[in-house]
């Protein structure tokens, strides 16, 4: 479903702020592969993802999605392709519009405008129950302003526009790290449940090595711009924090690990 063939990125070329962000990545993932993506500050991982919405082109090398070869194509042409939850809360739904509005913008993505009714009884009924699938009490404010929700709320809600079209890939990036504990937690137990539903291609970026652990069937760690780890199946499930920082400190020469990393 996705292929990323030799990947290169360097930022600031040629001065002497020069990145090399990405170094010759190359990963495939399968129709319905779950990967969670780890690694510290500059890893790398933050760029792949963008590399792969289109966000920044990149200087090498080239990513195919679902056969399409996407390398030069700009951001809002992967669009029909991609299902995306950003960091921030605020980055994935528009807060001045009702929550029925976002869903049904979502709903309408990659199709022509037209004239008529902006959202039927037929689909405020699906709404309904698709928002009764995330247990937030949602469906009985669909006609609230989305800048009133909570951030949990609102993740949640950007979860469910981000699949609502069952992209070819869904991108999750570090899309719990704004958010308190608990409700991390609420988003990560909707998230597996919809990828499982759905059977979507995911890659999802944590700095939380337990989450990374504990979902998806394949985990990957960046360092210094390149996939140093990479585990699936048997190996992921018996895998342990201390087992990924000794494969990490064997694979950097390093025992120490990203603070943030630790922390997490």
């Amino acid at each position: 479903m996705l292929e990323i063939k030799n990947i290169w990125k360097t930022f600031n070329a040629g001065t002497v702020n020069e990145k090399a962000a990405l170094r010759g990545v190359s990963l495939t993932l399968g129709d319905g592969d779950f990967i969670t993506v780890i690694g510290g500050n500059g890893a790398g991982k933050s760029t792949l993802m963008n590399a792969v919405a289109g966000v920044y082109p990149v200087d090498e090398g080239t990513i195919t999605i679902d056969g399409t070869d996407v390398t030069k194509l700009p951001e809002h042409k992967r669009a029909p392709f991609i299902g995306r939850v950003f960091q921030d809360p605020m980055m994935g739904t528009a807060a001045t519009m009702q929550i029925e509005e976002n869903l049904a913008l979502a709903a309408r993505r990659g199709q022509p405008r037209g004239l008529g009714w902006a959202i039927t009884k037929q689909e405020r009924e699906r709404y309904r129950e698709l928002l009764k699938t995330l247990d937030l009490g949602l469906e009985d404010r669909l006609t609230s302003k989305v800048g009133l929700l909570s951030g949990g709320q609102r993740q949640a809600l950007t979860l469910l526009m981000a699949t609502l079209k069952k992209p070819k890939l869904l991108l999750l990036d570090e899309h719990t790290a704004a958010l308190d504990p608990k409700t991390a937690d609420k988003v990560l137990d909707t998230t597996e449940r919809i990828i499982q539903r759905d059977k979507l291609t995911t890659l999802m970026i944590t700095h939380n090595m337990r989450d990374a652990i504990a979902h998806g069937n394949r985990l990957i760690m960046m360092y210094e711009g390149r996939v140093a780890i990479d585990v699936a199946g048997e190996e992921k499930k018996k895998l342990t924090v201390e087992g990924l920082l000794e494969m990490f400190s064997k694979v950097s020469g390093s025992t120490e690990a990203d603070d943030k990393l630790l922390l997490s």
